[in-house]
């Protein structure tokens, strides 16, 4: 008896060594920090630079676990069919998730997503953003990129149902600059 207790002793000490190693290798990014780098493909064919995306305005990147899963397919649908709420706003938003390239076009296409799909299909980026999961998929996370390349904003606890909405009014605390969607009339001679 004595031997099998040593040996599930021992066991579990050598689990928990694992997470908390994993633990401790873990990044977590704040508001004020610098946003990392990033170079990723769209569902759309395009490659995305995220220091490129900064000088046309903020960038928004909402992570979230895998296409076509229950959440992240409602999430994706409540910020196409009300993406508009987003685009009153001066910036480039993005889901992006580690499935691959060819998986994002099939459920941006799926769901007729009217924004890029980023894949980040190695990991890298999910880890530096500090949002991989200990199963491997990113958490749901947004986050809001000034146009410094700071993060102005993470929102951990997102909405998949009013993801849309809910990113319009972090957009409007944050004071994002609005597009101006009057159409100016020139008054006839």
């Amino acid at each position: 008896m004595f031997p099998l207790y040593r040996s599930v002793l021992l066991i579990m000490s050598f689990l928990l060594g694992l997470s908390l190693v994993g633990q401790a290798n873990k990044v977590e990014l704040n508001v004020g920090d610098e946003a990392p780098e990033f170079t990723l493909s769209g569902s759309d064919g395009e490659e995305y630079t995220l220091s490129e995306l900064l000088k046309q305005g903020p960038v928004v990147l909402v992570w979230f676990p895998k296409a076509d899963t229950p959440g992240c397919t409602a999430q994706c649908k409540d910020i196409t069919s009300n993406g508009r709420l987003i685009r009153e706003y001066n910036v480039s938003y993005f889901m992006i998730s580690v499935d691959t390239p060819e998986d994002n076009q099939k459920f941006a296409e799926k769901y007729n997503a009217d924004f890029p799909i980023l894949s980040d299909a190695d990991k890298s980026v999910a880890k530096q953003y500090g949002v991989l999961s200990a199963h491997g998929w990113p958490a749901r996370h947004t986050f809001y990129i000034g146009k410094d390349g700071k993060i102005l904003e993470i929102d951990r606890k997102v909405k998949t149902k009013t993801a849309a909405a809910d990113m319009a009014a972090i957009l409007a605390e944050l004071e994002i600059e609005k597009i101006d969607t009057e159409i100016s009339e020139t008054p006839e001679t």
